[in-house]
Formats: structure tokens, sequence, C-alpha cells
């Protein structure tokens, strides 16, 4: 009875147009629907075929069982990406936590991706750096509204796939600029320096020469041996939790051998951070608004906008190769839409304006998630885990938490794309190189602007000069 009960509920409230008693052919219909009404029917659906893989009682319980392992997998590994890049921004590493929950929860009813993982981005930190050094949280909160809104109305307006047109060469370029984002931004954790390094590259290595005779080497030494702990286990297997595990190693670390060497921990730098769960954001901000509040606000909002709407349709689309996905495909425009209800709410409950991560999302697919359950999981024991080891958590190091993301940085860098890149020319092996440089120098925004500008000047005086050597080989023929 209690079998029957549980498949009646999973099919009435979540799997819905999935239901193995409507024809494929019916449900194809309804998703092809283009106007603005049934598009906002359809993407405020949670059962819009994400959840096919749960129908029939026969499989039900087996693919349930994968969504839940998968499920608690990456909660476990999204718990310190999430802290490490809320710190990163200069946030509270509570309100990353608080992100990847309600992100985990909204994503799962309204994305558009069966496997995404939504959760702070590298892209974010000096966006997001950039901000909260000049304003508050409230001024955060109204910004994330503001891309929320976009979002929303991106979807509708069907812009999912405007990502599409980046070239190959710029997409791995951005990707290698959040590598150094990530890098430059944990230079003081690493390397146990006290201060604040900034969020401009400038800045940090500024820092990191003016105080380079005061390194700590236990905390650099802590930062090395975490961040090959996490390479191990990733090796070892893709069920272990490295990213977890590490940062066990880095409480016991800072417990036993490393205890009394200066090692800065979490709680020292953020103190109460039980308190920071579970609230209700200030919608208040005392920026005083003038014309140039208005333009950074806009600003805030479009950069936040344009990084969701990168990385997260990005990720999908590599979701649904690397699972692979043969059933109900990744809908972009609906991705954008629950992205924009995830960041009108996530702030308001003390998080931060998150996106999908490919970090989060390739560990969910490669641990067998099969459909959103996985997501609705993943909220549930990121609220679980982070309530029950709160106290726990405040004694780990900032170098531990450093060395974690290092070692993510590290496997963001592939270098069969980079080899990919170099075989298609020149011109796209430079233009990487320069979007990469240009992510920390300017931020992901304009570096997106400036290489697609180079490009489309590039491709059209390429055209030209092609076009040229083909008339001039016309007319030696002729000849």
């Amino acid at each position: 009875m209690l079998n029957y009960h549980y498949y009646y509920f999973l099919n009435r409230y979540f799997i819905g147009m999935a239901n193995e008693n409507v024809p494929y052919e019916t449900r194809t219909i309804r998703m092809n629907q283009d106007t603005i009404g049934h598009r906002f029917e359809l993407y405020m659906t949670p059962g819009d075929g994400r959840f096919e893989k749960l129908t029939g009682r026969r499989r039900l319980f087996r693919n349930t069982r994968k969504d839940l392992v998968a499920g608690i997998i990456s909660a476990a590994i999204m718990i310190p990406l999430a802290m490490g890049f809320a710190m990163a921004s200069g946030l509270h590493p509570e309100q990353g936590v608080a992100g990847g929950a309600v992100a985990a929860l909204i994503g799962a009813l309204f994305g558009g991706s069966k496997y995404q993982v939504y959760g702070p981005s590298a892209a974010l930190i000096p966006v997001i750096g950039g901000l909260m050094a000049i304003y508050d949280t409230g001024f955060l909160l109204l910004a994330s509204f503001i891309a929320g809104i976009l979002l929303l109305l991106s979807g509708l307006l069907k812009l999912g796939r405007i990502t599409e047109k980046i070239p190959r060469s710029a997409a791995v370029g951005l990707t290698l600029g959040m590598v150094l984002i990530i890098i430059f931004s944990q230079v003081n954790h690493a390397t146990g320096l006290h201060g604040h390094a900034g969020y401009k590259l400038t800045d940090q290595l500024r820092f990191w020469m003016e105080n380079i005779y005061t390194i700590n080497i236990a905390a650099l030494t802590m930062t090395v041996c975490t961040c090959i702990i996490c390479q191990a286990f990733i090796r070892i297997s893709r069920f272990i939790p490295g990213l977890f595990l590490a940062m066990a190693f880095g409480y016991f670390g800072a417990k036993t051998f490393w205890s009394g060497k200066g090692v800065e921990l979490i709680g020292d730098k953020y103190t109460s951070l039980a308190d920071g769960f579970f609230t209700i954001a200030s919608t208040t901000t005392g920026a005083g608004w003038g014309a140039k509040t208005f333009f950074d606000l806009l600003y805030f909002s479009v950069a936040i906008f344009t990084v969701v709407l990168i990385e997260s349709t990005s990720s999908g689309r590599r979701a649904d190769r690397l699972a692979p996905n043969e059933g109900h495909p990744f809908n972009p425009h609906k991705e954008l839409w629950g992205n924009g209800i995830i960041n009108i709410f996530s702030p308001v409950f003390n998080g931060m304006p998150v996106c999908g991560t490919w970090t989060g999302t390739s560990a969910n697919t490669r641990t067998g998630a099969i459909s959103p359950l996985s997501g609705l999981v993943r909220c549930g024991f990121i609220l679980l885990l982070s309530a029950s080891l709160i106290s726990y958590i405040e004694k780990v190091p900032l170098a531990c938490m450093a060395g974690i993301l290092l070692s993510v940085a590290i496997n963001k860098v592939k270098r069969i794309e980079i080899k990919e890149v170099f075989r298609m020319g020149t011109f796209h092996f430079m233009l990487m190189i320069a979007t990469a440089l240009m992510v920390p120098l300017f931020g992901f925004v304009p570096a997106v602007l400036i290489s697609l500008s180079i490009y489309i000047l590039f491709r059209r005086g390429l055209r030209k000069k092609i076009k040229e050597d083909v008339i001039n080989q016309q007319e030696e023929v002729v000849v």
C-alpha cells in the first residue's frame, strides 16, 4: 500500500506530462506551443518530461535509488564549493550554502535540465565582490531581483539558445579565465596572509607581493595537502565526495598537527555561522540613490544576468551530452525561467545569486542522476548536513577551503579542449588566450563582449579575404 501511494504521489504532482498514460506525440505538441501563454504554462509545470524515467512501477524504485545516491554525493560536493565561492565573493559562507539549497529546490521544480546542479559560480566572484566592495547585501538583493526578472523575460522570449553563437575558442577562454579568478582569489588564504586582497587581479597581485615575506608555511602546506587529497579521491572513485572529505581532513589537521601554527579558521573570520541559516535577508540598503547608484544597479544586474545566462545554458547542454540523454531534451528557455525564479528568491533567504555550475552538474551526472529528483534530495541533504555539522565547519581552516577551490580550478582545465582550439588555427588560439586574460583583468561580462567583438570583426575580414582570393583564382583561370 505504501509503495502504491508513493508511486501515485510522484506521478500526480511531479511527473505530470511525463506520465506513461500520456502519448509522446501529445507531450511533444504541448511542449511545442509557441505562444507566451503556453510557454508560461509549460515553465510553471514541474512535470514537463524531466521525470520521465520515474514512470512505471518496475523502474521507479531503481531509478529513485540512483537519484538518491547522486543527490547525496552532489550535496556533499556543493557544500564546500558554495562556502568557498561565497567567501571569495565577499559574502559569508552560509550565504553560499543557503543559496545552493534554495536553488536546488527551485531548479528541480522549474529548471530546464534533468541533471543541472545550481550554486555559486567562479564567474560571479568579481561581479558580486565588486558590488559588495561598494554596497551592502540589500543592494545585492535588488540587483539579483532585477537579474531574475531579466532571466524570466529571456525565457519567455526564447533567448536560451543565444549562447550557442559564442565561438568555441571564446568559450574555452572564459573557462580558463574562471580558473585564473579562482586561483588568484585564494592567494591570501592559501598562503595564510591576513587582510583583504581585493577582487581585481592587479589588487590581488599587489597584495601578494607586499606580503610575500609573511607567508605562513603551515597554511601553504595544508593547502597543498588538501588539493592532493581532492585530486586523489577524484581518481579513486566518482562516488566518493572528495571535497567534503578534504574539508574533514582540514578540521582534524587544525585540531592536531597544525594546531597552534597560526592557521586561520572559518570561525575566526566569520563568527556565528548558525545565525545566518534560515533567516530572511533585509531588503533595505544604505546606498544613497543618485545617478551613479542607479547606473551601478543596472550594471551589476546585467552582469549577473549575463553570467547566469551563459553558465547555466552551457552547463545544461554539456550535461545532456555527458549523460547521454536520450529522452526529454534540455530546454534552455525553461532553464532561464528557472534561474530567474532562483535569483529572485535566493537572496531573500540570505542566499546569493547562483547559476548552473558544471562542477556540480558533472558530478551529479556521473554518479547516475536520472531526473530532477536528485535536486530535491540535494536540497534536503545540504540543509541537513549544514545544520548538523555547523559547529565543525566553523573550525575548518581557510587554507583547507583554498586547497579545495584550487583543486576545482585544476579540474576545469581540459587539455583536449585546448588542443581542439589550437587545431582551429592561430586566430582562435590567440582569442582563447586573450579571453582568458580579460576575465580576471576586466571581469566576465566585458571579456565576453570584447571577445565576441573581436570574433565578429575578424570573421567579416576573413570572409572578405577569402572572397577576394576566390575572385583572383577565378581570374587567373580565365586568363
